[in-house]
């Protein structure tokens, strides 16, 4: 394909999860430059990979969550077309969207579209900062499909597309199939339980809702319901006394985390899930969360879980014990088939980069 376009891109970093994103959307039709505003450093501290794709800093300076970078570094080069962040705080971005009859270049805004945070307000009334953001831009990449068609109906006539967010090497996972089999891995890593949950996510906001989590650690039968923890961070609880608990901390080694997540049965996670759900739906497993709620925050792609169809959304704690007592084996391998199927007919990273393209 002819690369007609000059395309310049602007994120915090580059994650590892994104890389591929980037690299295949590069390589379909654009001649493309990539800024980060947060240092090198800085992303690789927070164990970002940024080596795989090419990457441009930019000066910038931030205050409090608001944003001011070089905008000439967009300007005094022929780019047809910047995706930008669609932040409120980033006050360049606000001036580009305002000078456009001036510089006249295309600006597509790239974000979710609501505040995880406020999204119980903001799905019934939109933040009108980012609602005039959008008024001034030419387009926009909405992660998820839901808060896309919101937006859509506030500007019908507005190119915007929804992406459906998703992670780096899903068709490996949803391919992957384990040489061992269950009974097999439990025994090489020690763990007797018939029915295993797994928790994996980083441990570094309280909006897991790990005190659910210790509360089902707790209630359910010890003998029959063991826990797989991956993960490490500061609000991480001292799992150390529960029997049934096999904490594995951060884990690295891609073999290993495929074995944890091949032996156990549901994954679980009380609040805050976001791409763990991809990770989780790519490998078969039925994903288990509760409810959004005032006090139950939930990440954008909470929308990927269809209760009793690839996964299980509970309304209180009692209704997550009941369930999770009287679940079957059958039904969990049942929902894991539909979750790992969902992924890869609608969550591969082509699939993104196809949404992305055609606006």
């Amino acid at each position: 394909m002819v690369k007609s376009k000059k395309i310049a891109i602007l994120q915090p970093e580059v994650p590892h999860y994104r890389t591929e994103f980037f690299l295949h959307l590069e390589e379909r039709c654009f001649d493309m430059d990539i800024y980060i505003y947060n240092s090198i450093d800085t992303a690789k501290e927070c164990g970002f990979k940024i080596d795989d794709v090419r990457l441009n800093c930019i000066r910038n300076m931030q205050f409090k969550g608001f944003l001011l970078y070089d905008p000439f570094a967009f300007l005094c080069r022929k780019y047809d077309t910047l995706v930008l962040m669609w932040h409120f705080a980033h006050i360049t971005t606000w001036l580009l969207l305002l000078t456009k009859f001036i510089h006249r270049k295309k600006i597509i805004l790239w974000g979710q579209g609501i505040s995880v945070k406020r999204y119980l307000k903001e799905e019934k009334k939109h933040n009108i900062l980012l609602k005039w953001m959008m008024a001034f831009a030419d387009g926009g990449w909405v992660y998820m499909e839901k808060e896309c068609k919101q937006w859509q109906k506030i500007f019908p006539g507005k190119p915007l597309v929804a992406l459906n967010n998703t992670l780096s090497g899903t068709d490996e996972m949803v391919r992957y199939e384990s040489k061992q089999t269950k009974v097999e891995l439990k025994a090489r890593y020690g763990i007797k339980e018939e029915m295993i949950l797994l928790f994996c996510a980083r441990f570094t906001n309280p909006y897991r809702r790990v005190d659910l989590l210790e509360e089902v650690i707790r209630r359910l039968n010890k003998e029959h319901y063991g826990f797989v923890i991956i993960g490490a961070g500061e609000y991480k609880p001292d799992f150390s006394g529960y029997t049934n608990v096999y904490d594995f901390g951060a884990v690295y080694d891609r073999d290993v985390k495929r074995d944890l997540f091949s032996l156990t049965d549901v994954y679980f996670q009380p609040g805050w899930v976001g791409l763990s759900v991809v990770e989780a739906m790519a490998y078969g497993k039925p994903v288990c969360t509760f409810r959004r709620k005032p006090d139950v925050l939930q990440c954008v792609e909470y929308s990927y879980i269809k209760d009793g169809e690839n996964g299980m959304i509970f309304e209180d704690i009692e209704d997550c014990i009941g369930r999770f007592e009287n679940i079957d084996k059958m039904k969990t391998e049942q929902m894991g088939k539909a979750a790992k199927k969902f992924v890869d007919n609608c969550l591969s990273i082509h699939n993104m980069v196809d949404n992305a393209c055609s606006i």
